[in-house]
């Protein structure tokens, strides 16, 4: 009888041990936001950010929404399929932003400074004039402050 007590323990210590393993990978699979590991960022000469990367169209849209802050070591990639020119808004977005357009060969090629948040229509648009392949937002005043300009290449 001893003996029987005894297995029942142990399977259900597997039991449990099992559960915790399959919760903690659905935990992880299902997080909304993809999380880019420590060696995958974004950086400019010494200046790394890690960042959050929008590559569907759903995370694109949605971009930086409702965000209410954001440190000053990250940021968003925009990645898009083609180059073209993508004028970029402010609707619904909390937090003012250094918006920075980047060629195929990872080199600015614009920079809208502070870009402001909106929220009422019609938000004004933010159009760099030329074609990009990555968009990518930093807290407003930081591309300055690092010394980033158009010409400047960027390393992700």
């Amino acid at each position: 009888m001893r003996r029987f007590k005894m297995k029942i323990k142990k399977e259900y210590w597997i039991i449990i041990i099992v559960l915790i393993v399959i919760l903690g990978v659905l935990f992880y699979s299902n997080s909304d936001k993809k999380i880019i590991e420590e060696s995958e960022k974004v950086c400019f000469e010494n200046n790394c950010f890690k960042v959050e990367i929008a590559d569907t169209q759903e995370e694109r849209e949605k971009g930086l929404m409702f965000k209410k802050s954001m440190l000053d070591n990250e940021g968003m990639l925009f990645v898009f399929n083609e180059s073209k020119i993508y004028p970029f808004w402010m609707k619904n977005t909390l937090i003012s932003l250094d918006i920075i357009w980047i060629n195929e060969n990872k080199e600015v090629v614009f920079i809208a400074n502070n870009a402001q948040p909106c929220e009422e229509d019609p938000c004004p648009l933010y159009n760099p004039g030329k074609e990009a392949l990555y968009v990518f937002e930093i807290n407003e005043g930081l591309s300055e402050k690092i010394g980033l300009e158009v010409g400047k290449k960027l390393d992700f």
